[in-house]
């Protein structure tokens, strides 16, 4: 099903028009060295795009050569912002036509085509800013990281939290021992993505003129537009596109987690939700992780927890609140031998007993740009905190909870290294979707 407007229609219109166009081409660098300024290209340019977009142009350090996106209104208005950038809605086209023009390319959009879009751009050597969570599916995250490292590409996760004091804080003091070895850490959301049928709604409605509803399903299994179901926002609530509460806030909160304790990939993983549906994420998750102990933790294995829909965990499992303690809305929580750190999501991490921790010295961090460091790195200056190396395996566990979901109950056993369960073929298969026909990507069969 496709938009009555074509792409051919669409790039004359806009050179025709003054807007843009591939004949238009802005400082551009052909096979820039490190030093010089970064030539740069935008998939999805709405919304959280435009966002991003904006942070990564304030650097001072880049031009802004290629925008493209599915919504011609977003298209328009960020060409308004970055007169003469050339003009797609094809994110196949822009990356195949700007090969030898651009350097980096960040990928905003819904999460089905983080994977396909970023894998493109890597296999064509270009330095890759992704939205969270890195990728769909699991078996995407593991292939995404892997192809960055082998092209040696400068990547960062759109973990925006990473980068600030607040989270930064939260590492430095669990690395320095503030509560000890760590016995159990916790993370949860207040978020909650899904509908009340826990189906597809039926149905179908025309097609805007400024979207093209084809390359926004784009790898996903083919459905009809309904206004206002899919896009702008409500894709995080169907499986085909988004990862639902999990996969929206699972790495921002897993963060300071993973970073704090070096986790790795989990042993095992069990799951209870709210419903269990093929179509939509369930309203809540509560889920139990086991994972190999690290230096920062006691013990073989340590236990991990994640919840959202405004589930959260019991605070009788720290004997260090106080007895009227309420957790954040969101956030985690690490219990060790000698305290307790509650992290707020996007707030000043506390130790707990607070008495104890009253005088205890916060870090002096210079403040970091988490958009700066991708484009310092993207520059030769630098490693970017959240690469790749870093938010693949993470975002691997993340995922993993919304295949566990599928099987409340029960206990999966993982094998990193093979990719798949030990006990359950039928969770194996849902690590990697199968991408509509057209639509293949390579690195990614």
């Amino acid at each position: 099903m496709k938009n009555e407007i074509s792409r051919r229609s669409f790039i004359k219109g806009t050179i025709a028009a003054g807007v843009a166009g591939p004949l238009i081409v802005p400082n551009l660098s052909f096979a820039a060295p490190p030093s010089s300024r970064l030539q740069h290209a935008a998939i999805g340019v709405g919304g959280q795009g435009a966002y991003d977009l904006g942070q990564i142009n304030s650097s001072g350090k880049v031009d802004i050569v290629a925008l493209c996106d599915i919504d011609e209104n977003n298209l328009k208005a960020a060409a308004e912002r970055y007169k003469g950038a050339r003009l797609y809605r094809d994110w196949r086209e822009m990356l195949e036509q700007e090969e030898r023009h651009i350097d980096s390319v960040s990928v905003s959009t819904p999460d089905h085509t983080h994977a396909p879009a970023s894998m493109t751009a890597i296999r064509k050597g270009k330095h890759v800013f992704c939205e969270k969570p890195l990728t769909h599916d699991v078996y995407e995250a593991r292939k995404l990281t892997e192809a960055a490292r082998r092209k040696g590409v400068a990547t960062q996760m759109g973990i925006q939290i990473h980068s600030h004091d607040f989270y930064r804080t939260a590492v430095i003091w669990a690395k320095e021992g503030a509560i000890g070895k760590v016995k159990e850490w916790h993370a949860w959301s207040s978020a909650t993505y899904t509908n009340e049928s826990k189906r597809r709604p039926a149905g179908s409605d025309p097609i805007p003129a400024h979207v093209d509803w084809d390359l926004w399903l784009g790898t996903a299994p083919e459905r009809p537009f309904l206004k206002e179901e899919y896009h702008p926002f409500n894709w995080r609530i169907h499986r085909d596109f988004g990862g639902g509460a999990t996969g929206d806030f699972g790495c921002h909160i897993f963060d300071s987690v993973f970073g704090a304790l070096d986790m790795g990939a989990p042993n095992t993983i069990s799951a209870r939700a709210e419903s269990n549906s093929d179509d939509v994420h369930p309203a809540w998750v509560e889920v139990d992780y086991e994972f190999p102990g690290t230096a920062m933790t006691t013990g073989k294995t340590i236990r991990g927890s994640w919840s959202d829909g405004g589930k959260k965990p019991d605070t009788h499992r720290s004997p260090h609140f106080p007895a009227d303690y309420e957790l954040p809305p969101s956030g985690s929580m690490l219990i060790g031998e000698e305290g307790t750190m509650v992290i707020p999501h996007y707030l000043m991490p506390e130790l707990y007993p607070k008495k104890k921790f009253e005088n205890y010295p916060v870090p002096e961090l210079k403040t970091r740009n988490h958009y700066h460091e991708f484009v310092e790195a993207s520059m030769g200056n630098g490693v970017a905190g959240a690469n790749f190396d870093f938010s693949g395996p993470m975002t691997e566990a993340v995922l993993l909870a919304n295949v566990a979901n599928r099987f409340p109950g029960e206990t999966l056993e993982w094998n990193a290294k093979r990719l798949r369960f030990k006990n359950n073929s039928a969770a194996t298969k849902l690590l990697k979707r199968r991408y509509r026909s057209g639509w293949k990507v390579r690195g990614l069969w």
